[in-house]
């Protein structure tokens, strides 16, 4: 997978890719739906998602629409 994992913290699109694997687009339309956790914007051109929101995805991983 490459890279650790933090136990906290803030997570880039790639790595929430490695971790869940859907395309960048499913993701997107995903978080417009609600269906994944909405993002923090830490710039204009940065954007990032808490680990503890992408948790529970990984443990137990929505059902596929």
């Amino acid at each position: 997978m490459g890279g650790e994992i933090p136990e906290y913290g803030l997570l880039r699109l790639s790595k929430v890719l490695q971790l869940i694997p859907v395309s960048k687009t499913t993701w997107w339309a995903g978080v417009r739906s609600g269906r994944f956790p909405k993002p923090v914007k830490l710039g204009p051109h940065t954007t990032c998602w808490y680990w503890q929101d992408i948790q529970p995805l990984i443990e137990k991983p929505p059902p596929r629409s």
